[in-house]
């Protein structure tokens, strides 16, 4: 028995160049997909041939598009992509597919945090104070170093760079700044920042090294007190010959929150003979949980190597090139969820979920999990 052919339907051409331009994907990678050439593919933008429901439902796959959106009449009005800070020149503005998609969760996730924050009657307004590129930053990063507890007793104390990210993650949260762990292509993206919406959101790479993405975390709260929307590749600007004012500013804000100069005075001069050798980038990276490259950074701009000790090092450890990523094999999916949602975002869907303000398969929806995961994550939130 023959299978019937899918039905053609109309689809505005406008929506649908708008799908496929903001989605990072090559026209000929679609045309693939869809298993028809790139001529045809090609045809659909002028209107002179109408995909199928079939087809459509592939590209909504594709493009992480809900399939409604292919039946507007105008492409919807979505806000514009962040400012490109990653210092690429040959890739200045263009984002990989799976950045773009990651910038998009988390500009929904952000909405869906509003919402649900007003559901509650909970505010979600930033408690910090905004500064401006003139002021120091290492002054800034001491004043939030005790804002945020973060003593060099607790930072030595707490045994992982995990719990290291946790702690400043949730201090972050309290001050309605949400984070998320999201996974982006290395090469591409190792963290942005969204400020141009309430509440403020920061995103870390959550496939690269921990430490670096404690470092990334901190850079990108620096473009949240500057008040600049952006994506960047912190560790790689940290070698760049020019770099931007925005950026500099928040790699010294970050560096100087991670490691102060009083530590740096403690601990620098206790190794002058061997700073630079491996032994001891690696006892300070463990004792500080933070990355070889930010502790290279500290001690040229703390003058305690030169310039051409810091290139030496710099060339031996490749700090610019793409580490492999951790992975998140073994981790059960409510830990996971919360890893890479955070405490604050799950814990206002949760709470929704409870007084009755939104449905369970809009709970699931929003945390990106199946209906078994809910109840571990319900006991996790209320402990």
């Amino acid at each position: 028995m023959s299978r019937k052919p899918s039905l053609n339907v109309e689809v505005e051409p406008t929506v649908l160049q708008w799908a496929v331009e903001t989605s990072g994907w090559a026209h000929a990678e679609i045309a693939k997909k869809l298993k028809i050439s790139p001529t045809t593919f090609q045809n659909w933008f002028t209107g002179n041939v109408q995909p199928t429901v079939k087809q459509l439902e592939v590209l909504s796959t594709t493009l992480k598009r809900p399939l409604a959106t292919f039946f507007l009449s105008n492409p919807p009005k979505e806000q514009p992509l962040p400012k490109d800070y990653r210092m690429l020149p040959e890739k200045e503005g263009k984002f990989d597919k799976k950045t773009i998609l990651a910038i998009r969760r988390a500009r929904r996730l952000q909405n869906i945090s509003k919402d649900l924050a007003e559901n509650l009657n909970v505010p979600l307004r930033t408690v910090i104070s905004y500064v401006k590129q003139s002021d120091d930053p290492k002054k800034i990063a001491e004043c939030y170093r005790k804002e945020l507890n973060f003593s060099s007793e607790l930072q030595t104390k707490l045994k992982t760079p995990y719990e290291v990210f946790t702690f400043l993650r949730d201090a972050l949260e309290e001050k309605n700044i949400i984070v998320f762990q999201i996974p982006m292509l290395l090469e591409d993206a190792r963290g942005f920042a969204l400020v141009d919406n309430s509440p403020e959101v920061l995103v870390a790479n959550s496939k690269d090294q921990i430490e670096a993405r404690i470092f990334i975390l901190m850079h990108e709260f620096g473009h949240v007190l500057l008040h600049e929307s952006g994506v960047s590749m912190p560790e790689r600007t940290l070698f760049a010959k020019r770099v931007g004012p925005v950026e500099k500013w928040c790699n010294d804000f970050a560096a100087g929150f991670l490691l102060t100069r009083s530590i740096a005075e403690s601990e620098f001069p206790k190794y002058k003979q061997t700073l630079t050798e491996t032994s001891t980038l690696n006892k300070l990276s463990r004792q500080y949980k933070v990355s070889k490259a930010m502790l290279l950074y500290n001690m040229f701009k703390l003058q305690y190597i030169s310039k051409k000790e810091y290139d030496a090092v710099q060339k031996r450890y490749k700090f610019d090139k793409v580490k492999g990523p951790s992975t998140g094999f073994g981790v059960s999916a409510d830990k996971r969820c919360i890893r890479e949602k955070g405490q604050k975002f799950v814990s206002l869907v949760v709470n929704n979920f409870e007084q009755g303000l939104i449905t369970r398969s809009d709970a699931l929806d929003y945390l990106s999990i199946k209906s078994k995961n809910l109840e571990k994550i319900l006991s996790r939130v209320k402990k």
